[in-house]
């Protein structure tokens, strides 16, 4: 065991090993590398915030500003986090309201807490969110149509955006895969973005969820400014953030969350 090895030099060679191998895991770099638990811990929360990997329950994947991460292993970061934020969103919507929600894993997670509600009118462009609420008979479930994206199940492009721009809702429970410094929302699909705008340009008030580890990434595709967002749920939101939230008056919520997924 390599308990000399300065962090510094610990923490190139994690990052490389991430490069290499796609995903590593916490216990396996403890041995790797002969020191604690919370020390690899650290390591992979200072590579993520230089935006170098990014993190996942019990260890981290590759990152990339031009690619999004497998839908399997997007599944995994943050996991318990989201599952939190997905409940503290679902309090957002009332019973006999109407809602769009988008594509991502910490929407679906809103999925999975108001499957059991009644009068609900939900539009959405996410086959995995269907796949959830479908067997609901008390919820009316519309599928946006279009070109069906085979890596995760979303259904991007015009045809999609021109279906959604058919209604006006009450929410729109919207994901990102990336948040800007500066406040701009980021994806990596410009056919997803053409959905989430006309979600965003289509309902009365948008609740944007999504786990910290969006604020230490990249993508090049513009979704919107937050300033168009009513509501952010999330783990925690990083101070650097916080004067932004607070002068542009939207709304936070802070479910906290697993200090193996931070």
């Amino acid at each position: 065991m390599d308990t000399l090895r300065p962090a510094s030099r610990r923490q190139q060679e994690i990052a490389t090993l991430v490069r290499e191998t796609g995903r590593v895991a916490v216990e396996d770099l403890v041995v790797r590398f002969g020191v604690t638990p919370q020390t690899i811990r650290r390591d992979l929360n200072d590579l993520s915030e230089a935006r170098l990997i990014t993190r996942t329950h019990g260890g981290a994947v590759v990152a990339s500003g031009v690619e999004n991460l497998a839908y399997e292993a997007r599944k995994l970061v943050a996991q318990s986090n989201k599952r939190r934020i997905g409940a503290a969103a679902a309090q957002l919507i009332p019973d006999h309201s109407s809602l769009f929600i988008n594509l991502g894993t910490t929407t679906e997670e809103v999925a999975q807490a108001i499957v059991g509600r009644t009068g609900l009118l939900v539009i959405t462009n996410n086959i995995n969110v269907a796949n959830v609420l479908y067997r609901n008979s008390a919820i009316n479930l519309i599928i946006a149509g279009g070109a069906i994206r085979a890596s995760d199940g979303g259904i991007v492009g015009q045809m999609a955006a021109d279906i959604i721009r058919q209604f006006k809702v009450d929410l729109a429970i919207i994901g990102t895969s990336a948040i800007d410094e500066d406040g701009t929302l980021l994806d990596y699909d410009v056919r997803e973005v053409q959905v989430s705008r006309a979600i965003i340009e289509n309902a009365r008030r948008i609740v944007l969820v999504t786990d910290q580890t969006k604020f230490n990434r990249r993508a090049p595709v513009r979704i919107a400014q937050l300033d168009e967002i009513d509501v952010l749920v999330t783990d925690r939101l990083p101070s650097k953030m916080t004067e932004l939230f607070q002068r542009l008056g939207i709304e936070v919520i802070e479910t906290g969350g697993d200090p193996e997924d931070d």
